[in-house]
């Protein structure tokens, strides 16, 4: 069996990982010939780290980061108003990890590279053939390849999905998130999320969460009418005005924001596929597949559990009895974590029909702790 992994990020490192495991030939392609990422960080939580470690770099990613004790939901003055500490779902790693997108780049290429997985670096397919029992592929280099699958691992705005489901797009979902990275205060050692409820004129929530020893990073997902685009150097000034008025930490950590060009603003758009998430011999997997907001922290989370079980699945079965086990074990456990962000996001523009994000929060970190 020979695959193809087009996008070398998140979702395809971690499933060139988990099909070596398998004894499966595989290759990743990755558009950027620079392999980068932007600098911000993110938020990971149990079964993320599960995940990581299932392919033997659960312990690097946890000493590229910074591990710390939950969630706990505060006002708009700091006060803390619910607390969700993690639950370990591996001996010796932490619950809930903190690290920045460059570190855990590096976890993942490191493994990679290691392993001797072929990238080919700044290359795509132009074009895509299913002939049922291969696929032919043509590249942006010229050459040209066939594979027993095709795994489309190349995120929100993917060509792979647009090449076999044209009407699949991601739609703006009314809220955009602003990030910067500042120094961690001593003593840290939660991810606050401060419940805006329409504070400062701007529906949505803000807070921060510790990455490194020395850093942590500020956001605030608002509500963003029209989906607006700010001129590069207003973006600092832009989110410092959705943080006026918060106090506590958030309140001193917003005035480190000074550099637009370190501010990264990403309008919110969503993209979660029906099942199936395959035609053929090509299949999605990642932000390509179910792209939600970050409102549950899950995104990565969802990327790399969906990598180790469709390499479990391939190192176990014929493919199209293990794309259909696949969606059986995927469809749901990532529709969910999807749709509830989402409601959280839409609750947060209308905060007078809101319902109750902590026991939504609580209630998802909880069944996200349980086996895939």
């Amino acid at each position: 069996m020979t695959i193809c992994i087009i996008g070398g990020g998140v979702a395809g490192l971690a499933l060139a990982i988990g099909l070596h495991q398998q004894g499966i030939d595989c290759e990743v392609v990755e558009r950027d010939k620079d392999w980068k990422v932007y600098h911000v960080g993110i938020i990971v939580q149990a079964n993320f780290i599960r995940a990581l470690n299932v392919l033997g770099v659960g312990e690097a990613a946890t000493k590229a980061g910074y591990a710390y004790r939950g969630a706990r939901f505060v006002d708009v003055n700091g006060k803390v108003i619910a607390e969700l500490p993690g639950e370990t779902a591996v001996d010796g790693l932490p619950s809930d990890l903190g690290l920045t997108r460059p570190a855990l780049h590096k976890v993942l290429t490191d493994k990679v590279k290691e392993l001797g997985i072929p990238v080919r670096l700044g290359v795509t397919f132009t074009a895509m053939q299913d002939y049922g029992d291969h696929v032919e592929l043509g590249f942006s280099d010229g050459t040209s390849g066939s594979y027993d699958l095709v795994v489309g691992a190349d995120g929100n705005y993917s060509a792979v999905r647009k090449a076999l489901w044209p009407d699949a797009k991601p739609q703006f979902t009314g809220q955009g998130v602003w990030r910067y990275n500042v120094p961690r205060p001593a003593g840290l050692e939660w991810s606050d999320i401060y419940l805006g409820n329409g504070h400062n004129g701007f529906n949505g929530k803000a807070g921060y969460c510790p990455l490194t020893p020395e850093e942590m990073y500020i956001f605030a997902v608002v509500e963003e009418k029209g989906n607006p685009r700010f001129a590069p150097e207003t973006l600092a000034d832009e989110m410092r005005a959705r943080l006026a008025g918060y106090g506590g930490l958030l309140g001193e950590a917003a005035k480190a924001i000074t550099d637009p060009a370190l501010v990264v603003y990403r309008p919110l758009e969503a993209c979660i596929m029906p099942d199936p998430w395959y035609k053929g011999r090509v299949v999605l997997i990642g932000d390509a597949a179910h792209s939600a907001t970050p409102h549950l922290g899950q995104g990565a989370a969802m990327a790399v559990e969906d990598a180790v079980v469709l390499a479990q699945e391939l190192g176990e079965r014929g493919i199209e009895e293990a794309l259909r086990a696949f969606m059986q074990r995927r469809f749901e456990r990532a529709k969910l974590v999807g749709t509830s962000s989402i409601q959280l996001g839409e609750w947060e523009m209308h905060p007078e029909q809101a319902g109750d994000p902590v026991e939504v929060t609580s209630r998802i970190r909880q069944k996200l702790a349980e086996p895939v």
